[in-house]
């Protein structure tokens, strides 16, 4: 086959296009996000243009073998990516993207295919073949030299054809890619994140519009093991995998509970703890510049969840919170889990902070005036500087 032959992978953006003049902030959030996984594979270059991105990998063998292993199913997970192709760059001539169909057809009838289609597209109007008759002479090149049938509708090999201003090149089908905004371009937020199933799919909801997260865990060593420290940091990391760096702050917590446990209201305890958290994690968002707090609760879940809780928890900061999963039930939530690889980590078992001094009844109608005034048996704002001051933090790359 005449021509130079290189592999690559072409990106295609999704809600971008809708965002007028912040475009180009939104295309360079995409493009360093993409960056960052492309470091992984080595010096794979990466341009921008015709509306995508373009991944070039250098030449290789037939089809797409060029692509390295992972490469393609790592992409597919970067916010802000709606679908994406591996690709074989060609330069615009008939003869050669014919010559490169053909193959690709023969590889397809060789694993089982037995119809195609061939769907070109012509952003380049100064190529001289239009759309229309370039699918119709490929098509009849394959149909001679494969026996495949055409199939307009539902065929089972669709093979594409680009022909830009400054790129050109052959795809094989079109794989979904994750969808959203580019993590980053919404600001930053601070994740509540548990050992659970629940906080990490609350934090990839978040990424997935835009935001970037700092991640805190509050444990109760030594009253607990470090087990629920080591998911965590397991958990954290396929979050960190979204964004250019994550920091995982460990607040020990379990002093907290014991003053809360010892003064305070045992049917009250739960929602305590949890007004104390939101504390903390306000304290830290302000030090690293993040608007909002990211919790992964569920309406009705669990006791300290019900809608009367979830408002008195709430009235300890006056910091935006977000619930993500408030009106999903649990079994949407596993399957999320699992889509995005953290339902087995999160399964493990652990003890939790709030597996500590855990009230007989606790309460589940909590009222923000009677907390406030249980709050004034302890001194606020030294325990909230103690758990701050005894608070290690991680950065995860």
């Amino acid at each position: 086959m005449k021509g130079q032959i290189e592999h690559g992978v072409v990106l295609r953006a999704g809600e971008l296009f809708l965002k007028g003049r912040n475009r180009p902030m939104f295309e360079r959030a995409l493009e360093d996000n993409v960056t960052r996984v492309l470091r992984r594979f080595g010096p794979l270059e990466l341009h921008r243009g015709q509306g995508r991105l373009f991944v070039s990998i250098g030449g290789g063998g037939g089809g797409f073998a060029g692509n390295p292993p992972g490469l393609v199913a790592d992409l597919a997970q970067v916010f802000g990516v709606v679908s994406l192709s591996p690709v074989i760059y060609v330069q615009p001539d008939l003869e050669v993207i014919g010559a490169l169909c053909v193959e690709l057809a023969a590889q397809g009838r060789a694993e089982g295919v037995a119809s195609f289609r061939i769907t070109a597209r012509r952003p380049d109007k100064r190529f001289p073949v239009r759309s229309n008759e370039m699918n119709a002479r490929i098509g009849a090149q394959v149909v001679a030299a494969t026996g495949l049938r055409v199939d307009l509708g539902a065929p089972d090999l669709e093979i594409g054809i680009e022909i830009g201003p400054k790129r050109s090149f052959v795809y094989r089908g079109v794989i979904p890619g994750a969808g959203g905004l580019p993590v980053g371009v919404s600001g930053e937020a601070v994740l509540l994140i548990s050992g659970g199933i629940d906080s990490p799919v609350a934090g990839h909801l978040c990424q997935k519009r835009g935001l970037s997260l700092t991640c805190v865990h509050f444990h109760s060593a030594p009253w607990t093991s470090a087990a629920s420290q080591d998911k965590v940091r397991q958990l954290a990391a396929k979050l960190a995998r979204r964004q250019a760096a994550m920091t995982l702050h460990l607040v020990p917590f379990g002093p907290i509970q014991e003053r809360i446990r010892n003064e305070t209201d045992e049917s009250y305890r739960v929602v305590l703890y949890r007004r104390f958290m939101l504390r903390i994690a306000r304290r830290i968002a302000e030090n690293v510049g993040a608007k909002a707090l990211v919790t992964g609760d569920c309406l009705g879940q669990v006791a300290s969840q019900t809608l009367e809780n979830l408002a008195c928890i709430a009235d300890a900061t006056d910091m935006l919170v977000l619930r993500p999963l408030l009106g999903f039930d649990k079994t949407e939530v596993v399957a999320l889990a699992r889509a995005i690889g953290t339902f087995e980590t999160s399964i493990q078992p652990h003890d939790d902070c709030c597996s500590l001094f855990v009230p007989l009844h606790p309460q589940t109608r909590g009222k923000a005036s009677r907390a406030r005034e249980l709050e004034r048996r302890l001194d606020v704002d030294r325990l909230v500087d103690e758990g701050l001051a005894g608070t290690s933090t991680e950065l995860l790359e």
